[in-house]
């Protein structure tokens, strides 16, 4: 492929360090795909509010993005900034912000995430009268879904059209959605809508089980990896820490020692971006030879760790393997 100036910008420059951890991963991502592998992607922190959509949604187009595994936030997020793009508020200077300016922010509906405020009305309670009824919906005629299979339901719906304010080609939710891509969302109760939810459940209008739990989400990845792990194999695209990435790892082991699929392969490539420090006992600190212990990679799969900011890394990496 012709690399464009990004990729021949990174080639030049870097060269060592962190820097040189970033090519090496990109080039064995790119060979990865290009010997007919699979790619999953596993988004921590706040990267749809950081937009990586811009990169991310182009990747899925491609097919460079086999299946996703995202945080709760990361689902919605990606959708509040599609309808309330232009509402968001900027903080440049949120370190030195005080207690009583983060509660003039809460007061004016302003939710932050280090230097970019969520609007509550123009985005979170926006989705959440339309989210109402599919979850009204399938709760009256007793079904159950997966909670990305509702908002894959949503975008499907065109509902959502009226309220765009970005490019629908920088949603990285839409473009899977077009793609019908396979999405893992592990511990979807812990997030905004979620939240809301399970607040229903509270008092009594949905059943709890009108969602699914994590357990279908495992339950569907086994299945997903059985079908897509030959040849070539899966790899594993970790940015961040956290359940996104500890959650979807681990089917490998569980297949190959609890369900004693032994022919389970494993993951065939690992990349994790990191700030963590790799010490003190942080799962999301362990450096990738420690996973070996743990029958998740082999001695020959491909590791690397970028010891840097996901929302600086990934676009390149992203960059690199697009030709950009």
């Amino acid at each position: 492929m012709k690399k464009g100036a990004v990729s021949r910008f990174i080639e030049e420059h870097y060269l060592h360090f962190n820097a040189a951890a970033l090519l090496d991963a990109a080039k064995a991502y790119e060979a990865h795909m290009d010997k007919g592998g699979r790619m999953m992607v596993t988004l921590a922190g706040a990267m749809s509010t950081a937009e990586l959509g811009k990169s991310l949604a182009e990747m899925i187009r491609r097919d460079k993005v086999s299946i996703i595994t995202c945080t709760g936030a990361n689902l919605e997020e990606d959708v509040f900034n599609l309808v309330a793009h232009d509402h968001y508020k900027r903080v440049p200077g949120y370190r030195d912000l005080s207690p009583s300016d983060e509660w003039e922010l809460l007061e004016k509906g302003f939710n932050r995430v280090t230097d970019t405020c969520i609007p509550e009305d123009e985005a979170i309670r926006r989705i959440e009268s339309h989210m109402y009824d599919r979850w009204k919906a399938a709760d009256d005629k007793g079904e159950s879904r997966l909670p990305h299979e509702f908002f894959y339901e949503l975008i499907k719906s065109g509902v959502l059209r009226q309220y765009y304010q970005i490019d629908e080609k920088d949603s990285w939710l839409v473009a899977a959605c077009e793609k019908n891509l396979p999405i893992i969302v592990p511990g979807w109760e812990d997030s905004t809508l979620g939240n809301i939810f399970a607040s229903y459940c509270i008092t009594g209008e949905f059943k709890a089980t009108t969602v699914k739990s994590g357990i279908g989400y495992m339950v569907a990845l086994a299945d997903w990896y059985k079908k897509n792990s030959s040849g070539q194999g899966v790899g594993f695209f970790q940015i961040g820490g956290g359940i996104a990435g500890d959650f979807p790892i681990c089917v490998v082991p569980m297949m190959r020692q609890d369900l004693q699929m032994k022919d389970t392969p494993f993951w065939s490539y690992f990349c994790q971006i990191s700030d963590s420090t790799t010490s003190y006992g942080s799962y999301s600190g362990a450096v990738p030879n420690e996973k070996i212990t743990w029958g998740k990679l082999s001695v020959d799969t491909p590791r690397f760790i970028i010891e840097s900011d996901a929302t600086i890394v990934a676009p390149l990496i992203f960059a690199w393997v697009l030709g950009w």
